[in-house]
């Protein structure tokens, strides 16, 4: 019943925050507008430049007689924060990135950094990952500040720079240089889930990612004795490298099921056909039939992904000269790895598989396991509000095979949850990391409306 309350009362709410909006215009409108503006800020990571995206939501803040703060964690890689305080209930942070990754001009229909819309959709390198969630962080913050309502937690708006290669730059250096922002936080909304629709059982899915799988970035060194290309010798820097990589590629580890993504696979199989649905039901005995394991891997390898640790062979180096055979040779592995165990165990697993190539191993990057608990009322408010707003819809907690800025904050002991309403239909094309990245005008709209009414529900008693 205070749901249904509440729900009535959201468009009288949102219309009378609106006092600080151009006349006509709709917090809706707003947001169209911002995101196609920020698409259209260069903040491609490499070099980042996010200090453009600082000075565009400056702007807003400056409009609006927000008060904020910003930090340059090195030249051109902006981070900032602005606070809507309240009472004395653990804060909120909605967090964001500003940088997006690369594109390639060549395989896009439109200008990378177009922010234009056609066909009904916004369209731009950033669209989905993140400048769109992040504008719809920017309409909640914005519409909780005009309505003047009172709060019972801080708000905290952060977008940061860095997220598409490891956030050192953002959130990681705000953490150890500007540690009172996370000081008394409770929460934190972030990317990393999503809404699914499902055309045949008409069923929308809410995931909220809770853990991810962790990144362990590595590096194989070799070296040996170095000759002409003429005279190969038994074992060289170059052959000690392929043989690493051979072993690691044909030793996959063990399949095993943790408990949350036993949970997320219970709860994909209830839409499923029926040659998927009891072994998603009981993923953990299905994962004893190596049939099972192949035809999972061949057909649905994201979720192969979420029932071991894996190594992606990415990169490698030998000679520079077709004719020589170097002293040193190198490659560079990206694993991610289930959140059960340390990054040391399974480098020393690791270790095992190639210990007779010779072939040293050395981490680039290895970051902490962490799973956020979901018995609180931020999770509570994503169930019990997108039941209201989209009957028979159902909301999951979800496991990442990526990884986002959720891991730093949920090593500070906050809870972090990735979500964005946002409906995508089985089908769609979304251009995350790929061509013609794109998001729905309409469905953008209502996620506008959607996420406001969730942390609403959460900031306000």
């Amino acid at each position: 019943m205070l749901i249904r309350l509440f729900t009535l009362m959201l468009s009288l709410t949102l219309m009378a925050g609106l006092s600080h909006a151009q006349p006509g215009s709709s917090l809706e409108d707003e947001a169209v507008q911002w995101l196609q503006q920020l698409i259209q800020v260069d903040t491609i990571n490499p070099p980042g430049n996010e200090t453009r995206a600082v000075e565009f939501y400056a702007n807003i803040f400056d409009a609006e007689g927000i008060e904020y703060e910003t930090a340059e964690s090195a030249p051109g890689r902006g981070n900032i924060w602005a606070r809507i305080e309240g009472g004395d209930e653990p804060a909120l942070i909605l967090l964001q990135h500003t940088d997006v990754v690369p594109a390639d001009e060549e395989f896009w229909t439109i200008p990378v950094l177009s922010g234009a819309i056609r066909d009904g959709q916004i369209l731009g390198r950033g669209a989905r990952d993140m400048k769109g969630l992040g504008i719809i962080q920017l309409a909640t913050f914005l519409s909780l500040h005009r309505s003047g309502v009172e709060l019972n937690r801080d708000v905290i708006f952060l977008a940061t720079a860095d997220e598409e290669a490891g956030g050192f730059f953002g959130v990681g250096w705000l953490i150890d240089n500007r540690p009172e922002i996370f000081e008394d936080v409770g929460f934190v909304l972030n990317e990393g889930g999503g809404a699914s629709h499902d055309p045949d059982a008409g069923e929308v899915v809410f995931g909220v990612e809770v853990t991810q799988k962790v990144p362990v970035w590595l590096r194989l060194n070799a070296i040996d004795t170095p000759g002409h290309g003429s005279s190969p010798r038994p074992a060289s820097a170059v052959t000690r490298i392929v043989e690493a990589l051979y072993a690691i590629q044909h030793n996959p580890l063990p399949p095993r099921v943790i408990g949350p993504v036993a949970e997320y696979f219970a709860g994909l199989s209830i839409d499923m056909a029926p040659d998927w649905a009891p072994f998603y039901a009981n993923i953990e005995q299905a994962i004893t039939d190596p049939d099972f394991i192949t035809r999972l891997h061949a057909e649905r390898p994201g979720h192969h992904s979420l029932i071991r640790d894996t190594c992606s062979l990415t990169r490698m180096s030998g000679s520079s000269k077709i004719n020589v055979i170097p002293p040193e040779a190198w490659a560079e592995i990206d694993c991610r790895i289930l959140p059960d165990k340390p990054s040391e165990v399974f480098i020393a697993e690791l270790e095992e598989i190639i210990a007779d190539t010779g072939v040293e191993i050395q981490t680039i990057m290895a970051f902490t396991p962490a799973i956020s608990e979901t018995n609180t009322r931020l999770f509570n408010a994503i169930e019990s509000v997108t039941s209201e707003l989209h009957p028979g819809s159902r909301v999951q907690a979800s496991v990442s095979t990526g990884f986002t800025d959720s891991h730093f904050t949920r090593d500070l002991g906050i809870v972090s949850y990735g979500f964005n309403p946002l409906i995508t239909s089985r089908g769609d094309h979304t251009g995350v990391h790929g061509n013609d990245e794109q998001v729905p005008v309409d469905r953008f709209r209502r996620a506008v409306t959607d996420y406001y009414a969730i942390v609403r529900n959460v900031v306000i008693d």
